[in-house]
């Protein structure tokens, strides 16, 4: 198989969660563990990061690969879902896994992949971690793809662990209350290896705080420790407990989301530095200086162009919406034009009543089987006094977007991380 061949293989003959929803999610990791003893395990040759949470995961891994980057480390990072190439889940200091190492390892193990049959996520997983125990990375940055406890990725021991946030995010796979899939993302946490927490408080905390327990880790919780403030040159203060703690920090991501990710992120890097890391505060701030620049980062609240204004945005879930929300209402523009599309296995109500009325809607669905319909998506709206038109593509809906805004209007893309991932300029 050549490198195209190889990738149809991947797509078509393992079931991906991305294309056909829950059927693809295989509930025990003994796949995951064959597949890695038939390898010789290598996901215990690096050492890691494992890090879980209903937002702010994906954003919060590429922040720490950053940072450990700056501090000279060679840095895995394994992410998901990829926007454009299958190649960004698999990265070592920023740079995507060559096409070869994917043809070959898909050729070397056809057989047993066949014999196996994983999922596709599995089958991704632990080629990630062959890679990097081929690259001899010092440290890989690990994260989560759906819950913890039983994701694919949960076959490491790693240095620490990071839970970003518990919401409500894919139901119908980690049950339908916060604790439990609070119980779910705790999984991740193992015997004797410190956890930091990030925004989580009430009973998704006491069922964090059980398992921890249980398997005797050190808490870190930073959890209104910290304040943040912006100063007058858009940079930001973080004091901690009442003391500056760093003044004037660069930060790459400018969703004002992102900035509660950045205590745990820093919690994380402290944990690494008692584990015999050299993170100084040079390597903190040119690492959230430089996080998309180190490690490829794409659609969060990216801005893609001026005059208009065209910002996308992969929040997907009520938590994710309500805070991309909450910044396009601080934005200064003359007309709101929204290009959105979202999932049909997700609960959308909760989503559609966040949105902005008064914005013009250009409904969409992405390629991918688990798309909910444009006219679908559409007549649910309706009912929340959601008003636009129903194009046939992501970028039929953002042509007309463009062709509709005048320089001073904002333009916002997203609703689904498949519907950012369709921009032709991404």
């Amino acid at each position: 198989m050549d490198y195209q061949e190889a990738l149809d293989f991947l797509y078509n003959r393992l079931p991906m969660y991305q294309r056909v929803g829950a059927s693809a999610f295989k509930k025990d990791l003994g796949n995951t563990l064959r597949l890695s003893q038939l390898l010789g395990d290598p996901h215990k040759d690096f050492k890691s990061v494992h890090i879980a949470g209903t937002n702010g995961k994906g954003s919060s891994a590429h922040a720490l690969a950053s940072i450990l980057q700056e501090a000279g480390y060679k840095t895995g990072l394994y992410t998901s879902p990829h926007l454009k190439s299958y190649r960004e889940r698999i990265r070592v200091n920023g740079e995507m896994i060559p096409e070869n190492f994917v043809t070959g390892f898909v050729n070397e193990h056809e057989d047993e992949i066949l014999k196996i049959s994983p999922s596709f996520f599995e089958i991704t997983v632990v080629m990630a971690y062959a890679y990097f125990a081929h690259q001899q990375v010092d440290i890989a940055i690990i994260e989560t793809g759906l819950g913890g406890r039983l994701d694919s990725t949960n076959i490491i021991t790693p240095l620490v662990s990071l839970i970003t946030t518990i919401g409500r995010d894919h139901e119908d796979l980690l049950g339908n209350t916060l604790e439990s899939i609070a119980f779910e993302k705790a999984g991740i946490i193992k015997e004797h290896v410190p956890v930091v927490i990030g925004d989580i408080s009430g009973t998704s905390k006491e069922v964090i705080l059980a398992r921890a327990n249980e398997m005797k880790s050190k808490v870190v919780d930073v959890n209104n420790q910290w304040q943040i403030n912006e100063n007058d040159s858009g940079q930001y203060d973080f004091i901690f407990q009442g003391v500056m703690k760093y003044s004037s920090l660069d930060i790459a991501l400018k969703g004002q989301y992102f900035l509660k990710n950045i205590p745990p992120v820093l919690a994380v890097a402290s944990e690494l530095g008692q584990a015999g890391f050299q993170i100084n505060e040079g390597h903190l701030r040119m690492g959230l200086k430089n996080i998309n620049a180190n490690t490829g980062l794409k659609g969060r609240w990216q801005e893609l162009s001026q005059n208009p204004l065209i910002i996308c945005d992969i929040g997907h879930n009520e938590d994710g919406i309500r805070e991309v929300v909450q910044q396009l209402k601080r934005k200064k523009y003359k007309q709101l034009h929204v290009v959105f599309g979202t999932v049909s296995d997700k609960s959308i109500d909760n989503i559609l009543s966040l949105l902005i009325k008064e914005a013009k809607y250009y409904f969409c669905a992405a390629k991918v089987p688990r798309a909910l319909p444009a006219d679908a998506l559409y007549n649910s709206a309706l009912r929340y006094g959601l008003h636009g038109e129903v194009f046939s593509s992501v970028n039929a809906a953002i042509c007309e977007a463009q062709k509709n805004a005048g320089p001073n209007d904002l333009i916002f893309i997203g609703g689904s991380t498949f519907v950012v991932a369709e921009i032709e300029n991404l």
